[in-house]
Parts: structure tokens; sequence; C-alpha cells
């Protein structure tokens, strides 16, 4: 069981890395975009040093790898090692072939979202793509609170600042924004999720009904808080329920049916953990 996990684990990190070099070789790198990260470094340096991108890339990570065996021990940096290696086979391997577009948007969109598709898939298997991964996960040590994907467009806007310097294009610098960004969302999406939920308070004197009909035709958890008015006194029971957003006009359904002068305030919750929801410990990265 433990071996094919491990497997598993292994042909994971192995599709992110190939995700990730795509995204270089085939959409970033041939359009002198360099959208953050050591592969953004990687791409600018490739301009000033006569060494392949891929190669620049292992050999950039060298010393953060030293900080994560410091941070992390050897256990993490080993499926890290293995994931930074891939990345660079695959970013020298597919810049054997033809670009996917020549076109700079294109190339900052769909390299973009196919890096933070190997980043995410990489995370999620408990490594990292080396260089900020590293980094990242050193911050995140000390500000648990910091969404992965905002870390990461800070440190980007650095790196893209360096390649309009280098690149001397204020296009390549606009373009090259847009794919961290559009890598900023897309790896919160793959870590996090699109929680996209809704929490509900209900105040009503029919809570009982409307209680049961949300458990039955809904299939939600639902809490009753007990509150009292502060003008009349009187002891209520508030209704509180998490839904999916796509569930909310359930709910409105059902308490309009029941009791149509009921008290309801509904708001937006951008993070969920637990039964039905995520994991706090298995996808807070």
């Amino acid at each position: 069981m433990k071996y094919g996990r491990e497997v598993k684990k292994y042909l994971v990190i192995t599709f992110g890395a190939l995700a990730y070099g795509a995204g270089i070789s085939l959409f970033t790198d041939p359009n002198n975009l360099a959208p953050g990260g050591i592969s953004g470094l990687s791409i600018i340096l490739n301009r000033l040093i006569p060494i392949e991108t891929g190669t620049l890339f292992l050999l950039i990570n060298i010393p953060i790898m030293i900080l994560g065996i410091w941070k992390f021990g050897f256990k993490f940096i080993i499926s890290t090692l293995y994931a930074t290696f891939m990345i660079s086979v695959f970013t020298n391997g597919f810049q054997l072939l033809m670009p996917f577009t020549k076109q700079p948007l294109l190339g900052a969109i769909f390299g973009g979202a196919l890096a933070a598709i190997g980043i995410g898939l990489v995370l999620r298997m408990g490594a990292t793509t080396g260089g900020t991964d590293i980094i990242v996960k050193c911050m995140k040590l000390k500000k648990p609170y910091l969404k992965t994907g905002t870390i990461f467009l800070g440190i980007d806007v650095v790196i893209i600042g360096i390649g309009g310097m280098v690149f001397g294009n204020i296009d390549a610098v606009l373009y090259s924004g847009i794919s961290a960004a559009v890598t900023s969302r897309v790896l919160d999406l793959i870590l996090y999720g699109r929680d996209e939920a809704k929490m509900i308070y209900i105040i009503s004197n029919r809570s009982g009904i409307i209680t049961e009909r949300i458990l039955k035709e809904i299939d939600v958890g639902v809490t009753h808080i007990t509150g009292a008015g502060a003008y009349k006194k009187e002891e209520k029971q508030i209704i509180f329920c998490v839904v999916k957003k796509q569930n909310t006009y359930k709910v409105e359904e059902i308490v309009k049916q029941e009791d149509s002068s009921a008290f309801m305030v509904i708001s937006s919750a951008t993070e969920i953990y637990g039964e039905g929801y995520k994991s706090y410990f298995g996808e807070k990265l």
C-alpha cells in the first residue's frame, strides 16, 4: 500500500513537472516573458548567459535546496529534488519543439496557467518545484494565514521588474504581469478550490420545520444558536448553516415557503474546513 502511494506521488509530480516545463518552453520563454519565480529568472539569465533555461533553473535552485534541507530536512527535499530535476529536463526537452504561439497575450495566459497547474500538483504531493516554492514554504512557517498564490505574486513582481530592465520592453513587463496574475489565481483555485459557499443565519418562529427541510432536502449540517432579542427580550432559536453557492436559492425558497416574514442574513464564506468541505491539515499548504 505504501509503495503504491509513493508511485502515485511521483507520477503526479512528474505530470506537474511536465506541465510546468511546457508552460515555460512552449509559451512564456519564446515570447520573451519572465513571469516571476525561478523560471522567470532563468529566462532572464538565458538572454545574458549561453546556458539553456532548464539548466539555469537547476543551477539556481542549488543554494535554495540547501535552505530547504536546513528548514525541512532531507525527507522533504528528496521529492523536491526530483521535481526540480524533472522540470529542468522537460523545460530543455520542450525547447526542441516549435512554440505553441508567438502571441504574447496567449503565451502569458496559457503559460501562466500551465505553470500554476504544475506547481499546484507538486505542492499537493507534499513536495515543491524548488526555487520560490521553498521560499514560500519558509514564509508560510512564520505567516501561515497568507495565501500561497498571494506570496508568489509578491515575489513575481520583483522578478518581473528585473525582466523589464533586461528586455527593455514595457510590453514584456505588462504581459509578464498578466501571466503572474493568471498563475496566482489558478494556483489558489487548485490549492484551495472554489468554495464559493454562503453562510446563512435564519431567525424564524418556524425554525423547527425550516431546519427539518434543510436537513432533508439539501443535506447539509445545521446548527441552532440560542439568542434573545434586545427589544422584546424573547428567546429565539437562530438557524445557522453553510451551503454551496448553487444551493443558496434552495434555502431561500424553503424559508420563503415556510415563513415569509423570517429574518435571514446571507454572507459569503471564502474558505470552509470540516466535514463536507476541505480538511484543514490536508489543504492548508
